[in-house]
């Protein structure tokens, strides 16, 4: 089941509604840290019923925005085959700060003193439920939380100059996550999340974690390896190929930017 936070509170998806329940936690963050999960968004007595219709009214950042978010370059086949460049023989990882976060529906503000090459990553982003220290691939999916969509919006310029990713992907306001999650459960197959991009209507990236270089559970392992990922931070798991990079068409002021994770609601934000 769907789940997101809205001003009201936590809420679940049911049908045509987003349900409030009785969890008094400011957002999902929290309800990780608390020892919850997912599954006890399910169960939670209702309190308020609203129009899904609403959403992008109601909807706030289901983890707030001063959480961990992890980043990986070029950890999809179809992306490195395209690039001509070598396939990693270890994942190319990258801390973002949370004050790139933004919600659904955010106008992205783009420093357009610093770059003009402004580009949308589609990505499937994994939200840890509990703490994940040196683990073994087959102990990570019981540690993960949720699923989620991210736009790891890069600008190219900056990173060609610098080589510093999380300069390139930190501007502030400019990383959307959301708006809704979904516990690994609830897929279809979570080896082979769909992901998909969309500007101004046109597609532009579709693959899914199928073709991810380091899947999921080795990904998640070898960055626990080094450090502790704690319950709310997100895992992003890389982006195929279909970039504006790939195609030399960057992003421009009032364009929109749509992102499709499985079966969950759409990602949209604009430039502002």
């Amino acid at each position: 089941m769907e789940t997101l936070v809205t001003r009201y509170g936590i809420a679940r998806v049911e049908g045509d509604e987003l349900a409030v329940v009785d969890l008094p936690l400011p957002n999902l963050r929290w309800l990780f840290k608390a020892g919850q999960t997912l599954a006890d968004v399910e169960t939670a007595p209702v309190t308020r019923r609203l129009a899904k219709a609403d959403l992008d009214e109601v909807v706030v950042p289901p983890l707030g925005l001063d959480t961990a978010v992890w980043g990986v370059g070029l950890n999809y086949h179809g992306k490195a085959a395209l690039t001509g460049r070598p396939v990693p023989t270890e994942p190319i990882l990258f801390l973002k700060p949370s004050s790139a976060l933004a919600a659904h529906r955010a106008a992205l503000p783009i420093p357009a003193d610093l770059t003009t090459q402004f580009d949308y990553e589609a990505e499937v982003g994994i939200v840890l439920a509990r703490a994940l220290h040196d683990a073994r691939p087959e102990d990570v999916w019981d540690a993960v939380g949720g699923v989620i969509a991210a736009n790891d919006s890069t600008a190219r310029d900056v990173m060609k100059a610098t080589g510093t990713p999380t300069l390139a992907k930190g501007f502030p306001g400019c990383a959307p996550l959301g708006p809704t999650m979904l516990p690994p459960s609830d897929l279809a197959d979570r080896d082979a999340i769909p992901v998909a991009s969309w500007v101004d209507g046109e597609e532009r990236q579709r693959s899914s974690t199928a073709d991810l270089i380091f899947d999921v559970p080795e990904l998640l392992s070898r960055l626990s390896r080094y450090v502790r990922l704690e319950p709310g931070d997100v895992v992003l798991t890389g982006t195929p190929p279909g970039t504006g990079q790939d195609r030399n068409d960057y992003l421009r002021p009032g364009q929109e930017i749509r992102i499709a994770v499985g079966p969950l609601v759409p990602l949209v934000n604009t430039v502002a």
